[in-house]
Order: structure tokens, then sequence, then C-alpha cells
């Protein structure tokens, strides 16, 4: 299948970025591309991990990258069938968990950060999506 969204995903080392995203969401391995870049999916996602180091230049306006924890209004939302489950998983493989469980619109969601500093909620849907 060909994915219609890849979600990138800067990391400063893709081993333990890899073995994060396995241990913390259940993603899995499905290419690598060169040295660089791991291919993982989750559900009908794929997620690209890309090794790009610390305070490199991400942007032509000269922007660097930031991999300690930082702030941004795009992140990924893992979808899980447990929440308590996959709370737990996640804080296991070194998640940093930042938020209480919010129960909004019938979903109930947790907020977290990466070891690489970016944030992801993990969310629990009731039915098909939000009620």
């Amino acid at each position: 299948m060909r994915p219609s969204v890849l979600v990138n995903i800067d990391v400063p080392e893709l081993s333990s970025a890899v073995g994060f995203y396995e241990s913390a969401v259940g993603a899995k391995v499905v290419g690598w591309l060169d040295d660089d870049v791991a291919q993982l999916e989750y559900g009908s996602t794929v997620l690209c991990l890309l090794c790009k180091p610390t305070g490199s230049v991400a942007t032509s306006t000269g922007h660097v990258r930031e991999l300690g924890r930082h702030w941004t209004p795009v992140h990924v939302d893992f979808v899980v069938d447990d929440i308590d489950a996959a709370v737990a998983r996640a804080l296991n493989a070194g998640a940093q968990r930042e938020s209480a469980c919010i129960e909004w619109r019938g979903s109930k969601c947790v907020s977290f950060s990466d070891p690489f500093g970016h944030g992801f909620c993990l969310i629990e849907l009731a039915g098909d999506g939000y009620q």
C-alpha cells in the first residue's frame, strides 16, 4: 500500500529512536534508506525517522534543529485500543508523561514527550472517532 501521509521525525540517532517507537507504540520497521532513515509502520501511517544532529540547519531561513524538549503545534497522535495499557507501555519505553488523562468528546488522551524532545499523544477513541 502506498501511504498518503508520511510523518517525518528528526532524531539524533536511529537505533535508539527505532527502539523507542517499537517499544512505546508498537510501530514496526518496514525499511531502511541508507543508514540515515528508518521507515516504520503504525496502522496505515508510515513514520520516517530521519537521523539529523542537534544544531544542524533545518530550513533555508537558518533555523536549526532543537532535539531537546521543544513545543510545536504539530505533533503525532497515536490511536490506541486501551489507553491504560498504552500509557504503561510508553512510560516503560522511556516516554515522559506530560498530562493527566483528558476526556473529550468520547476520547481519552494523554500527552507525552519522546526521548528526543518531540511531543506526542496517545488517544483512545470511542467508536470510530470523536463523538
